[in-house]
């Protein structure tokens, strides 16, 4: 089972250079970096966990694609990416130029999580219908896929449009780096068949995640796709977490390929010592 990490960073934690050379040495398959660009100062949405407050931290999110880019740098081997990239909240064209020139001098280590959000006051001021976002998500997925693998991209969409334009480099890996459809849900599984590589709900149980997977893989036959293509991540968030070899073991036998561990922003002081124990506990030597 491979193993990753989503961790929470602010300019007051670990710095991501630091994060992503310790997570690449104890083994870690993939770090991802989260993003909220903005928190209104006044919300109607509550946060979807706890007493609804949302916690201090999302609103000192730094930008993703700048975090990985620094902790690409930082490392070799390590897979880096967004988990998740918020799309209703981005140009497409700037996000596939940027992508694409992290994925090349990354060497091919990036991996695109991707997601609609889940505050609609959020999405909203970036001009963005709520109840919209999931088609313009599809889209927007739609037109980068476009600007990666065409020396010469178009597209007319009802949410994006542009003529003949050349949009280099293209990304290492082809025909582009996976793009993880971070939701849950059955319009998440049509959408991970429709625009995605891959799977990366959040906390499912094994149960669960195998009937999930069952839905899937039917869905997949009827559209044509391959379901052995898609790769299965589960995030976890808070505190519900896999905790025994175990039950990793359950996972794996439901399904996932991956397990993608959950981090509060980690202190510069104790950041190596957290990391440590997760290692220990979860990544096989």
């Amino acid at each position: 089972m491979k193993i990753g990490l989503m961790a929470f960073t602010t300019v007051n934690t670990i710095h991501p250079a630091a994060l992503a050379q310790k997570c690449e040495a104890l083994g870690f398959d993939l770090l991802v970096f989260p993003e909220h660009p903005v928190i209104p100062a006044v919300t109607r949405t509550p946060f979807p966990r706890g007493d609804g407050t949302i916690p201090d931290f999302y609103y000192n999110c730094p930008d993703p694609l700048v975090t990985i880019a620094i902790a690409a740098a930082a490392t070799s081997r390590i897979r880096v990416g967004t988990g998740i990239l918020l799309v209703p909240e981005h140009n497409p064209i700037n996000v596939a130029k940027a992508l694409a020139t992290l994925d090349h001098y990354s060497n091919g280590r990036l991996v695109m999580g991707i997601g609609a959000g889940w505050l609609a006051d959020e999405t909203e001021a970036f001009g963005v219908e709520f109840r919209r976002r999931w088609p313009l998500t599809r889209e927007y997925i739609g037109a980068i896929k476009e600007l990666w693998t065409r020396e010469e991209a178009s597209f007319d969409g009802e949410f994006i449009k542009f003529p003949p334009i050349r949009c280099n480099p293209k990304p290492l890996q082809k025909p582009h780096p996976p793009i993880l459809v971070g939701a849950v849900g059955d319009r998440a599984l049509r959408n991970t068949v429709a625009i995605g590589n891959g799977w990366m709900p959040l906390e499912q149980s094994p149960e669960k995640l195998k009937s999930e997977l069952a839905k899937l893989r039917t869905m997949c036959d009827e559209a044509g796709r391959r379901f052995d293509e898609l790769e299965i991540s589960v995030t976890f968030m808070g505190a519900t977490k896999p905790n025994s070899r175990e039950l990793i073991e359950r996972y794996r036998e439901a399904g996932a390929h991956r397990l993608i561990l959950n981090s509060a922003p980690l202190s510069r002081d104790s950041a190596d010592r957290e990391l440590d124990a997760m290692a220990r506990e979860w990544i096989a030597r």
